[in-house]
């Protein structure tokens, strides 16, 4: 493959998504490295006539979001796709057995996604130690009254708490390194991840139930697999300290809403709430009206302009594809055991 080989590529993601993750700049480069053809609008779907014209001559796909499933079916009307440069995180929905047998490239952004979602749950851990989500609640109906603060529950400050990581993902590794600016103790649990490695970011690896037992703060990064299914059921909720935190920007499926909902209500733990099961919680569900909880739509990850980082990173693997040289985020079927 010569470097100036321009694949012909068909972009493939929700209609939002597209002027979201590409600009201007984007475009320009995406023109320069492929053959978009005379229609370069991106589609949603791969499975009306015109899409399927399209997709017959595509040798890479750029996907993002609302991709739907590459299948034996769709892959059978791709019979010279080579790639999928995916523009977001986890490719675990669009990508099947009969892709990986056909040996498609598959990459992923999952590392430029990491980033803001890090950065989300620094704040969340600095503000859970602070009470902030909820005292900043209670002063609806303490308006002139801010000594509220000194009758909290709960000892306010960042300083010697402990906080629990759960997994030492690409998010959790940046999670902890951040919080070696805090003068806190770091503990994390990740059966899959080195003690050493942990260690050099300045976090000791523990077993779940130490974790839980002695966290002030536990944040959930674990990827969405069936052993991962409510990992933080009633059992495991119970062993958190009383007043303790649970920070979600994983997977609301990690956490037991039910139990959880129990826990909250009863005023023992509080909780920040990124992702939710169901997502979105269902109207009636009592934690949209505890004090003690805060939630967000699922807003810690990329959004925005942070988007086109993520198509950055499928345009730089795209360009390392035209010039036959290996992926830098290259996605394994094996890696998908254990990965997002």
């Amino acid at each position: 493959m010569s470097p100036r080989h321009r694949p012909k590529a068909l972009l493939v993601m929700q209609d939002r998504v597209f002027p979201e993750q590409f600009g201007p700049a984007e475009l320009e480069r995406l023109r320069t490295l492929a053959d978009l053809g005379p229609d370069p609008t991106p589609v949603s779907e791969l499975d009306s006539p015109a899409a399927r014209a399209r997709l017959a001559d595509a040798e890479v796909l750029i996907t993002s979001w609302g991709c739907p499933r590459l299948d034996r079916d769709r892959l059978a009307a791709a019979p010279h796709l080579q790639a999928v440069f995916h523009c977001a995180g986890t490719v675990r929905s669009l990508v099947s057995d009969e892709l990986w047998a056909r040996g498609i490239r598959v990459t992923t952004a999952a590392e430029e996604n990491a980033e803001p979602v890090a950065q989300f749950t620094f704040a969340a851990i600095v503000f859970a130690g602070k009470k902030a989500p909820f005292l900043a609640q209670a002063a609806r109906s303490h308006r002139e009254d801010w000594a509220y603060k000194h009758r909290s529950r709960a000892q306010l400050g960042n300083v010697d708490r402990t906080i629990g990581l759960i997994g030492f993902s690409r998010i959790g590794a940046r999670v902890a390194q951040r919080l070696l600016s805090l003068q806190v103790q770091t503990l994390v649990y990740d059966p899959f991840v080195d003690a050493d490695r942990i260690a050099a970011a300045g976090a000791r690896r523990v077993e779940l139930e130490e974790l839980l037992t002695s966290s002030d703060v536990v944040s959930v990064h674990a990827p969405q697999l069936p052993s991962t299914h409510h990992m933080l059921a009633a059992p495991q909720l119970a062993l958190m300290r009383d007043g303790a935190t649970l920070i979600n920007t994983s997977r609301g499926s990690l956490v037991d809403t039910t139990a959880l909902e129990a826990e909250c209500a009863s005023g023992r733990l509080d909780a920040i709430l990124d992702v939710t099961d169901p997502e979105p919680l269902p109207a009636g569900s009592i934690l949209y009206d505890l004090p003690n909880v805060m939630i967000t739509p699922h807003i810690a990850g990329s959004l925005g302009a942070e988007t086109r980082m993520m198509s950055r990173r499928a345009l730089t693997e795209l360009a390392l594809y035209t010039e036959g040289l290996p992926a830098e985020e290259e996605v394994t079927s094996e890696a998908m055991g254990v990965m997002a």
